[in-house]
């Protein structure tokens, strides 16, 4: 169906710009839209018609000969970010008006989603400048580059102009980056130290590579390469414009941020929680409450934590005493005992590494060919594996997924991770591959882009209880259903619950209880049994992003109990693909939304 949404997209907006005095173009352009359906959508495109590089990833206006935007860069001034909470107020005014009478179910659901993110919004806007804008994870720094190289596409001389003219842009958007970087300054919100050192490294190594081994150099000459469009020649001289670009524009930008990094170190502590910023407990609590959908204070996280941690190493243990290993000197020594392994791990090399990449492909297709006792329900978008960036890998995470274009033209990817070879053992790749992509955020989110009707919003609703709840789940599912029935690869799921339930303890503790980096690292590492690298990754993520750690147990958890609610109801009516269809077929939604509508489903059950 992600075409079908294309085609409304496309529809509303050249109805409203081609043919004036129609219906459609006064849906486009009345204080109130007459639909419902069109003003939310209206108000989305808008939104989008002000973001070049979200024009850009949804690549729905290409296809429609429109490729204005693809030469711009969005606008990262502190004027715009203030636009945008006048224009969601104003969003908020409108939305009301809209009698619940008057609304069908679905709409009534869309509109009851809208208020919630627009009323957490408006609470939320007190705490707007509590985050890092630039950070070792995501930033202008790494966000422009990656975007550059996975989004914009390169299939005509057109296209490279485009390209070229967003290198020429990026000084004057870093520029405006920084003016926000400099208010928080102001208001006492600087990084820990520790984050300003690795986006110095990061950024100091990417100046001082030369151009022409540069990404956004030899991602160009590759996209061109592979276009088939444009002669040798004409690349060539495409590419040397690109190299002068690159030094003329990109690397004066990056040095704007390099020299006030390196004089805000003076200024920087190694307190790493949220507690130590002004106001910092309270941002942290409506972090929480954002992330999980739910009111559990930082206490009562911190405590399910802490017994999941208890469950989970128990179950561990047990089949590794089965497996004839020596427990007797504890999780951690038995877990480091497993990890130690060799035959456990690839060959440390870019054939090893390629490997990876074939063997996950492997694991996908026989798990999406093993589904259809749990599933009706199904994405028409495809998916493939690919590595993370080189030049990004040291510290992004283990893995991460990436939604399909919204017209289809790029599949869903899961993008994993090979910096150390150690991170990835053998029996922790089907579960990284269920969470990532089948039956995990591809089934999810290829879904929510799918739905017919579905208004554009709630394609990408940012409920990350919901969406990596369902992730953490499909690895429960997959075990349930057979896909790791050796026991080596269920102690790599077990390790993975694990890894999330331990996460409740150290986010809360570093940004609640005030414990330093050290002791977050330290606990995971003796409580996971994760290699080093990982564990060092992990919490400086917790860091710069509280509260979002926390989702993906509290999520599982929520949807493990509403699944034993509907089968202690139901009973025999219990149908698995029915329950997967109610959890799928809305969108993301928050969890007391989600409760709802599996108590819909068992009334409706129990009628028949």
């Amino acid at each position: 169906m992600i075409k079908k949404t294309f085609k409304w997209l496309g529809f509303l907006l050249l109805t409203a710009i081609v043919i004036g005095g129609s219906f459609a173009a006064y849906e486009w352009n009345a204080d109130k839209p007459l639909r419902f359906r069109s003003f939310v959508d209206r108000e989305v495109l808008k939104m989008a018609f002000e973001s070049p590089e979200t024009l850009t990833s949804l690549g729905f206006l290409e296809s429609l000969g429109i490729t204005g935007h693809n030469a711009k860069l969005d606008d990262a001034s502190l004027a715009k970010a203030d636009e945008l909470f006048i224009k969601l107020k104003e969003v908020h005014k409108t939305l009301s008006y809209y009698e619940n009478d008057n609304l069908s179910k679905e709409d009534l659901l869309s509109k009851e989603i809208a208020l919630y993110l627009l009323d957490f919004a408006k609470n939320s806007e007190q705490f707007r400048y509590h985050n890092y804008p630039v950070n070792q994870l995501f930033g202008i720094q790494n966000g422009y580059p990656s975007f550059m190289e996975a989004q914009h596409q390169i299939n005509s001389t057109d296209d490279v102009e485009n390209y070229l003219s967003r290198l020429e842009l990026i000084k004057i958007k870093f520029t405006q980056e920084l003016e926000g970087i400099k208010l928080r300054e102001a208001k006492g919100i600087i990084p820990p130290l520790f984050v300003i050192e690795r986006v110095l490294e990061e950024m100091n190594t990417l100046v001082d590579k030369p151009i022409k081994e540069n990404i956004l150099y030899t991602s160009l000459a590759k996209k061109m390469t592979d276009s088939g469009n444009i002669d040798n020649a004409e690349q060539a001289d495409l590419l040397a414009k690109a190299k002068v670009n690159i030094a003329e524009y990109v690397h004066p930008a990056y040095k704007l941020l390099i020299n006030y990094f390196t004089n805000l170190q003076s200024k920087a502590t190694t307190d790493d929680g949220f507690w130590r910023l002004p106001n910092g407990e309270e941002a942290y609590e409506n972090s929480l409450k954002f992330f999980t959908t739910t009111d559990y204070t930082p206490q009562y996280i911190h405590d399910l934590g802490i017994k999941e941690v208890n469950r989970i190493q128990t179950e561990i243990m047990t089949i590794l005493a089965e497996q004839s290993y020596d427990v007797s000197q504890g999780f951690s020594d038995a877990i480091e005992k497993l990890a130690a392994q060799e035959s456990f791990y690839y060959e440390d090399s870019d054939a090893g590494r390629a490997k990876i990449l074939v063997d996950y492909q492997k694991i996908l297709d026989e798990i999406d060919a093993g589904l259809d006792s749990a599933f009706r329900i199904r994405p028409e978008a495809g998916m493939e594996v690919v590595r993370i960036p080189e030049f990004k890998e040291k510290t992004a995470p283990g893995a991460y997924y990436q939604q399909p274009a919204i017209d289809g033209s790029r599949p869903g990817r899961f993008f994993a991770n090979l910096y150390d070879i150690k991170a990835t053992p053998k029996y922790s790749m089907r579960t990284l591959a269920y969470h990532e992509g089948i039956p995990g955020h591809h089934f999810q989110i290829a879904v929510a882009m799918e739905l017919e009707g579905l208004p554009l919003f709630r394609m990408f609703s940012p409920f990350t209880a919901y969406v990596e709840g369902w992730a953490l789940y499909s690895e429960y599912l997959a075990w349930e259903m057979g896909f790791q029935d050796d026991p080596f690869d269920n102690i790599g799921r077990l390790q993975a619950e694990l890894f999330r339930a331990v996460r409740l303890v150290v986010d809360t503790g570093i940004h609640y209880k005030k414990w330093t980096r050290e002791q977050a690292i330290d606990y995971m590492k003796v409580n996971t049994g994760m290699a080093q690298s990982d564990v060092v990754s992990e919490i400086e993520r917790y860091i710069v992003m509280p509260g979002q750690a926390t989702s993906y147990k509290v999520g599982m958890m929520k949807i493990l109990e509403l699944r034993e609610k509907a089968k202690t109801a139901l009973g025999d009516k219990f149908d698995l693909r029915d329950f997967h269809d109610v959890v799928l077929k809305n969108g993301a939604v928050p969890l007391n939304i989600l409760e709802r509508f599996i108590d819909d489903y068992i009334a409706q059950t129990l009628k028949k």
